[in-house]
């Protein structure tokens, strides 16, 4: 079994190495239970009693040892981005930036630095749903030859919030409500909504939250934004103002909200085994890394503020420039001790990569560390394996809970003469980190860094003009589920008189479905568009997306080998479904092995379906399974390859026009028709 977990995984990097050291194995020949005191263990299945049907005894320190540990396996989840997932894997850097910044990870071509990245859903609990749609983290964690960097994204390039005291705020009105805990894992509530219509500076984001980009189809498939302006400084001490971007080489694409819906109850664990299948198969999620770059002396040139968080750089105004690229390879051994455990903090940084005055950056500098040390009850989480650098580590930093360090010195201050003032100082030519002596005046004050601040709404109308038709209609009707959830009818028409500065005919569609006035007003006069936005511009690919083939007996083996060796060519992912797990046999011989049946799985886990059809003891509801499974996706614009043996479960009327349903009969090229169908993944044009 560990073996077939450790397939198509890649090993060997520097952190690989480091953590072997503490990983053990338990089980196999030979191998003695004892307790966690080394003490063999003779009987681990009964309690110590006084006589047979006796009391048990209080001496039995086996049994106290045992379920004292279990008693406190768990530590507390996280405040936010409780329910995530860790993959290992590595960031290969394509250009050089040393003329931008010191830091040596980004200065030698073709230089490979370990890291690890977790995924995770902002609101719900740890047990919640993969599906919801949620603010996402992207967080990886850099490996450097000087230290640890971590960098977290968001799929989103905006934040919630311009300022971070509002972020307790935002998270209680995100939570469940606080009487009844419920709901879990949505936005579907008044409290969210009215904390919306109460904050304006959420609109942006909202717009985003609220598009196809709030339910990605897959991690793989989900770009990421780490939100803050930070600052590069080389080598002349010389700032430029950076933002990065992770772009998926699978390009962005999304759930209907049906389907995310529906998958957040037959399959909770959606995205993590979809992340799983993909590393063991060997087709590794890849995301490249862009920064956009602003020179110091040009930050007052734009019409946004480019250190307010719900404002994006517009592409087209700040080149995105490719840099490098991020490959996940390994899972991690045991979830609780590596992804549960581990710790990410924007105020870990190296040298040649500096804070800015971003005002949601500088409050995010004290959060995160504060919130592990209440997690971990200790100083010292920075030394569990997952979380611990690759490279030496000297500081006068001493005890704390749970210190496996042996430091052997006897000095531990600075400065000091016993030692020579050692660990001495490093200088910023030694590779010391020294900030950035950005020049500071003014009075104390609250206000906002700029009036640019107060514009809720011009970039809110960008995303609006960014959409394609499609993807507007999928934010009006998202919109709209998640208000008819709102009972309170002022909550809602707050909204909607919001909502009419982004789009006035949007807000009124709004109103009309959610029992409310429609606005007044109209939308602010903003009519540039950024073509980056849309999905519709993303790239496609047949590779990886998930194909049910619906078989029975009786198949042509011939005709249905030829087509799964293609799709296999092209890196489809297959799974066999029918009604019983065993083989299914061609009415050539051929036979096939079932991977799944119709009881436990749903139409939504799949991209694309190979109806194949076939002879089954119960004809009735197999016919019935497959009817069932081609409607859904006909109706979620799925592709659909129907073989010879097939064209019973789905035919032509004047009420469709079996868009992106390819047919083998009377076909030559159906295998390549199927492909191509399969790579487009939706065809909006269906009727």
């Amino acid at each position: 079994m560990d073996d077939d977990r450790n397939k198509g995984q890649v090993h060997g990097d520097r952190k690989d190495e480091q953590l072997e050291y503490y990983r053990r194995r338990n089980t196999g020949p030979g191998k003695k239970m004892t307790d966690d005191n080394g003490v063999k263990v003779s009987n681990d299945r009964w309690t110590l009693r006084a006589g047979k049907r006796g009391p048990a005894l209080f001496q039995d320190f086996h049994f106290y040892k045992k379920q004292s540990h279990f008693d406190r396996e768990r530590i507390p989840e996280k405040v936010v981005h409780a329910r995530g997932f860790g993959v290992y894997g590595d960031f290969e850097l394509y250009k050089s930036m040393r003329n931008y910044t010191v830091a040596k990870f980004l200065h030698e071509p073709g230089k490979k630095t370990p890291l690890f990245c977790r995924f995770s859903n902002f609101i719900g609990n740890k047990g919640s749903k993969d599906t919801a749609v949620d603010i996402r983290g992207f967080a990886v964690k850099f490996y450097t030859e000087e230290g640890n960097y971590d960098m977290l994204s968001l799929q989103f390039p905006v934040f919630i919030l311009a300022d971070g005291m509002k972020f307790m705020d935002v998270t209680h009105a995100a939570k469940p409500e606080p009487k009844t805990h419920v709901p879990q894992a949505t936005t579907a509530h008044d409290s969210f909504w009215d904390y919306v219509a109460n904050n304006q500076e959420s609109a942006h984001m909202v717009m985003w939250l609220m598009s196809m980009r709030g339910r990605p189809r897959s991690w793989r498939m989900m770009a990421g934004w780490p939100i803050n302006t930070f600052r590069f400084i080389n080598e002349h001490g010389q700032s430029t103002f950076v933002r990065f971007k992770w772009v998926p080489k699978l390009g962005v694409h999304s759930l209907l909200l049906d389907e995310a819906n529906i998958i957040g109850g037959v399959d909770p664990d959606f995205h993590r085994r979809d992340i799983i299948e993909a590393v063991l198969k060997g087709a590794y999620p890849e995301y490249e890394l862009g920064v956009q770059l602003i020179e110091e002396g040009d930050q007052y040139n734009y019409d946004f503020d480019i250190l307010d968080d719900t404002k994006l750089w517009p592409e087209e105004v700040v080149p995105v420039e490719t840099i490098g690229k991020l490959t996940l390879n390994r899972l991690v051994d045991n979830f609780f001790a590596e992804e549960e455990q581990s710790v990410f903090d924007p105020a870990n940084l190296v040298p040649g990569i500096d804070f800015t005055n971003d005002p949601v950056l500088q409050s995010r500098a004290f959060p995160y560390r504060d919130t592990e040390l209440h997690r971990h009850h200790s100083a010292n989480f920075e030394n569990l394996p997952v979380n611990k650098p690759i490279v030496e580590k000297n500081y006068n930093l001493r005890r704390s809970y749970l210190r496996h360090r042996i430091d052997v010195d006897s000095v531990h201050y600075h400065n000091n003469s016993l030692a020579g003032n050692t660990p001495e100082e490093a200088s910023f030519e030694e590779g010391g980190f020294v900030s950035y002596p950005d020049e500071v005046e003014g009075h104390i004050t609250r206000e906002r860094p700029s009036e640019s601040f107060y514009d809720y709404f011009s970039q809110s109308r960008l995303f609006w003009n960014s959409l394609s038709t499609v993807e507007k209609q999928d934010l009006v009707d998202t919109f709209i589920y998640h208000l008819q959830y709102v009972k309170s009818k002022s909550v809602r028409q707050q909204n909607v008189d919001m909502w009419v500065n982004v789009d006035k005919e949007m807000a009124c569609t709004i109103a009309d479905n959610i029992g409310v006035d429609r606005p007044k007003g109209s939308h602010v006069p903003v009519s540039k568009s950024s073509p980056a936005i849309s999905q519709a511009n993303t790239p496609h690919y047949a590779f990886t997306q998930k194909v049910a083939v619906l078989i029975g007996d009786g198949f042509n083996g011939r005709e249905v080998t030829s087509v799964l060796d293609l799709l296999q060519q092209n890196g489809v992912f297959i799974d066999i479904v029918s009604e019983k797990l065993g083989t299914v046999t061609g009415s050539d011989g051929a036979t096939l092995e079932v991977d799944e049946t119709f009881t436990t799985k749903y139409p939504v886990l799949y991209d694309s379906f190979y109806i194949v059809g076939g002879h089954s003891h119960n004809q009735e509801k197999f016919n019935q399974d497959i009817l069932e499974w081609v409607s859904k996706g006909y109706k979620h614009y799925k592709p659909i390859g129907v073989a010879s043996t097939g064209q019973n479960y789905i035919r032509s009327s004047d009420k469709n026009n079996l868009a992106g349903v390819v047919f083998a009969g009377n076909n030559p090229d159906f295998g390549n028709n199927f492909v191509a169908a399969i790579a487009q993944q939706r065809f909006w044009n269906r009727t």
